[in-house]
């Protein structure tokens, strides 16, 4: 009996590998590790209530775990106070390593961030220089730096990082989603320039990389994952309104106007729950092009372009697309 433990199994990601995994018979037994309860424990699945933050038992499983997937982390921005994506992700990267090490697990899979890179207005592939701008991206190279000493601890360990944009698809009422509805509503703008270049994974080409790593000899893999080919966020625009047949003007707003806008706003409605945040904002108006060249380069197949993305999407959950 092969097993996996996967940490923030519970959230999007995790929901979705998990599923996958057990789905492909790829493991007989996944347990999910979360400090939340997964919405869903199916068969040949447990969970446990687990903190990455304190040191994990041992004794989590009783098998063997084949592969161990870190995905648990402090991510989202704003949000949280900038010391806390330090201490959840660097503890988490620390004790998720020291659990494979303790139980004597041979594969490491860890999602990092393409947030390590900062901005990003050229084409930027994994060997551009890290210089994060901010405190989610400036913890994730450490904790990458951290699963790469676990990785030194041994000739037959293996670890895979794999630094994804920002993921969407079916059930993420994330930054996709909300463009979506914002289009099909009519009343999207452009927070900026519609030139700037908009890099997304789509999170059933995310599973598919797994899959394809994960069959790989090599003992260490950095990889981006987003689609291929990176467009610009007018041709986001136009593909998402062909599919919905819509024919809404989209203006263009400067971010000089945007960002007071959005700062009046959250007067009206403070805190990070309220969408329209000076943060995200700016986030939405900067450029991330991202270039998954370790994947091209291995002979990864990207089936996921934009418009074929939102076309599998609409296929599987309607719902999202509905008014």
């Amino acid at each position: 009996m092969s097993a996996c433990v996967i940490f923030g199994g519970a959230g999007y990601i995790g929901t979705h590998l998990a599923t996958h995994l057990l789905s492909t018979g790829q493991f007989s037994r996944i347990h999910i590790a979360d400090l939340n309860r997964p919405a869903r424990v199916m068969e040949n699945m447990t969970a446990s209530i687990t903190d990455v933050r304190e040191p994990i038992t041992p004794t989590l499983i009783e098998e063997q775990p084949t592969w161990v997937f870190n995905l648990a982390a402090i991510h989202r921005e704003p949000g949280h106070e900038a010391y806390e994506y330090f201490d959840t992700n660097l503890a988490g990267a620390r004790n998720v390593c020291a659990y494979a090490d303790a139980v004597g697990c041979k594969n490491i899979y860890f999602t990092s961030s393409i947030s390590v890179y900062g901005p990003t207005k050229g084409p930027t592939s994994e060997t551009a220089r890290i210089c994060p701008t901010s405190p989610y991206g400036g913890s994730k190279y450490p904790a990458e730096l951290i699963h790469e000493m676990w990785l030194a601890g041994g000739p037959s360990r293996r670890l895979v990082v794999c630094r994804p944009g920002v993921v969407y698809g079916p059930g993420d009422p994330g930054n996709m989603l909300r463009m979506i509805k914002a289009i099909r509503r009519g009343y999207f703008a452009y927070p900026g320039s519609p030139h700037v270049c908009k890099s997304y994974a789509y999170i059933y080409g995310l599973l598919e990389s797994i899959d394809f790593v994960m069959t790989r000899e090599e003992r260490l893999i950095v990889y981006n994952y987003v689609e291929s080919p990176t467009e610009p966020l007018g041709e986001l625009v136009r593909q998402t309104k062909t599919l919905l047949g819509s024919h809404a003007p989209v203006l263009r707003v400067p971010l000089a106007l945007l960002s007071p806008a959005a700062a009046l706003s959250q007067l009206v409605m403070p805190g990070a729950s309220n969408p329209i945040h000076p943060v995200r904002v700016r986030k939405a108006g900067m450029s991330t092009h991202i270039v998954p060249d370790v994947l091209r380069q291995m002979g990864f197949e990207f089936r996921y372009p934009f418009l074929k993305s939102l076309q599998h999407w609409k296929s599987i959950a309607p719902h999202d697309f509905e008014a």
